[in-house]
């Protein structure tokens, strides 16, 4: 998006309409801005200055007489020119973590890692929150276990670095004993252990060739590689938290509103898709924070127009997750993209 250059009176004032609508979510005259802000101007020329924001499209008047709103274009600018999002503090991080430890039931199962980060982090930002674990694909493998589940049915469960794991039930169309099971078992950690999944999903069969004992049973789990060493669904990838929170924003006064969210939520892969996607890296200021922040139309679905979606990625080993908030377009965005940005630290070092 280009932007025409705006003055620093301009500048000024776009901000003070933004930071007001945010905190107030009414829309702000010349005559508010007059009395509570010392600009130095007087009513009639703030109003000029917003004639002219609103000409070039960072402003719109939402109704005859009513003061101003910042539209996509205003939040653009203000996010990528304007805005300075401070380190988080001391007391804010005590505040995340001790609300963490005490939601992570369990540190080594990453499930409960990532939906206590939902929780925290919706919570506390006031917002809906979204947790991605990371794909599996670039995953490390370490080891496979088996869990007999009756006669014809085995559970296999694949365990990887950082406590990430997956099970899945296979159907059994032949007779094996435990020790069967168990040889293959040790065969398998023996000659997968250490490799990702899409790198065991192409060699299986040429790492499994020269091996003849227990073949019925080593046939069945390579012809299921496809499915046994795939992704994880969607669903058991995304974690979401904080509707009871942005159901109670000003925008979702309206049933037809809280409806919509209710179904872009529910549809996870619309979700996962939201905070997937490559967004625009918007330059925070200090540098490091590499937070992606699209803004209304910029998310490219219709039922996102009025939200502003803001993500971060996460590390976990040679694996990337996602980590976000969705909210209202009337967001307090310094203050997101700061509880992103330290969340995903976070989880990164939780996970490691």
């Amino acid at each position: 998006m280009k932007f025409k250059e705006l003055s620093d009176r301009e500048r000024q004032v776009l901000s003070i309409i933004i930071q007001a609508y945010v905190l107030n979510a009414a829309p702000v005259g010349s005559r508010y801005i007059a009395r509570n802000y010392n600009l130095g101007l007087s009513d009639a020329t703030i109003r000029n200055v917003m004639a002219d924001l609103e000409e070039d499209g960072y402003i719109s008047q939402p109704h005859t007489s009513a003061g101003r709103v910042p539209t996509d274009k205003g939040y653009r600018y203000y996010v990528d020119l304007i805005m300075r999002v401070q380190r988080i503090g001391e007391e804010e991080k005590n505040h995340i973590d001790r609300n963490f430890e005490l939601l992570n039931h369990d540190p080594k199962d990453s499930a409960d890692v990532l939906q206590a980060a939902a929780k925290v982090l919706g919570s506390i930002s006031r917002q809906l929150s979204v947790v991605i674990s990371p794909r599996l694909t670039n995953a490390v493998f370490e080891r496979l276990d088996m869990v007999m589940l009756s006669s014809s049915r085995i559970m296999v469960i694949l365990s990887f670095q950082s406590l990430f794991v997956k099970t899945i039930v296979m159907e059994l169309n032949l007779e094996v004993s435990r020790l069967q099971i168990d040889n293959v078992i040790d065969l398998l950690n023996e000659r997968l252990s250490g490799l990702t999944l899409s790198e065991i999903r192409n060699s299986i069969s040429r790492r499994l060739a020269d091996y003849n004992k227990d073949r019925a049973l080593l046939n069945m789990i390579v012809g299921s590689a496809d499915s046994l060493f795939d992704e994880s669904p969607v669903l058991e990838r995304l974690y979401i938290a904080g509707t009871e929170y942005i159901v109670n924003q000003p925008e979702f006064d309206q049933p037809q509103k809280v409806r919509d969210l209710v179904c872009m939520i529910e549809d996870k892969n619309r979700m996962v898709e939201l905070l997937e996607k490559d967004g625009r890296i918007t330059p925070v200021k200090p540098p490091g924070m590499d937070v992606s922040i699209s803004i209304g139309k910029e998310n490219r679905t219709s039922t996102a127009d009025d939200f502003t979606v803001v993500t971060t990625q996460y590390y976990v080993g040679n694996t990337m997750g996602k980590v976000g908030v969705l909210g209202p377009k009337r967001m307090d965005y310094g203050r997101v993209v700061r509880l992103v940005d330290y969340m995903a630290d976070r989880l990164s070092h939780s996970l490691s």
